[in-house]
């Protein structure tokens, strides 16, 4: 687990372009509005929903974008019709990356995915060419500072997560996708902070990067992840936290 924990460490460090607030709220209504499309506008009954209203809440989205969104997935407002793809490729020293994308134009997102990886030095794969390597999970980053990790094993345990396990600083504690909101609701009750929470997609194997090799795959996750239609990017990076920020230039 210790590259997606380190990978975790580095987004939050290098302050990621994703996190300006306007293409936060952005990515949160497209997600509210696929989920809703999905599954319906009821959070009770539709899981993925219920996730992408928290995820907005605790990102302090306004209310009226998050029932906006929703409506535009249920038809009940017009709006884009976003739909979900998932591109896979390779980075520099073989990393296996995964771009989930919501997109009113798969041709023109996978052209422009396309040519991201080609500037970075990657390229893009085939269908199921790297997605074997990986499988969702219910994943939450906790400072390691705020929390005595007796404590945090009776909470998370007794929640249902299936490990717990502490990387430079954090601990990091994973559930299955079906026990993520069991065990979201169980460190709200006991008033665990967490740096992030998501549904992750979580590789099985890591490719450990130094130097050069490793500040270029790190531009290409960052410029990957500035993408306006990209949802979440995962890659099976191992790379240590004081590595570069990923600003090489490209060429």
């Amino acid at each position: 687990m210790s590259g997606h924990s380190k990978w975790s460490t580095i987004k939050r460090k290098k302050g990621a372009a994703d996190q300006a607030r306007g293409k936060v709220f952005s990515r949160l209504a497209r997600e509210i509005t696929v989920a809703a499309k999905i599954g319906g506008g009821d959070l009770d009954s539709n899981p993925r929903l219920r996730t992408a209203v928290e995820s907005a809440r605790a990102q302090n989205m306004p209310s009226d974008n998050t029932k906006r969104a929703i409506q535009r997935g249920t038809g009940e407002l017009p709006g884009v019709t976003y739909e979900e793809m998932t591109y896979e490729g390779y980075g520099p020293g073989g990393v296996a990356i995964l771009v989930q994308v919501a997109t009113d134009n798969r041709n023109r997102s996978v052209a422009e995915i396309r040519k991201i990886f080609e500037k970075r030095g990657g390229h893009l794969g085939d269908v199921n060419s790297v997605a074997w390597m990986f499988k969702q999970v219910g994943y939450f980053l906790i400072d390691a500072s705020t929390i005595d990790e007796d404590d945090l094993l009776t909470v998370a345990l007794e929640a249902g997560a299936e490990d717990v396990s502490r990387e430079e600083g954090n601990y990091e504690v994973l559930s299955s996708p079906t026990d993520f909101h069991q065990v979201r609701q169980a460190f709200e009750e006991h008033g665990v902070k967490r740096e992030s929470e998501e549904l992750a997609m979580l590789p099985s194997t890591y490719v450990q990067l130094e130097g050069r090799e490793a500040d270029r795959c790190l531009s290409l996750m960052e410029d990957l992840e500035d993408y306006d239609d990209a949802q979440n990017v995962f890659a099976n990076l191992d790379i240590e936290a004081s590595a570069g920020t990923g600003s090489e230039s490209p060429g």
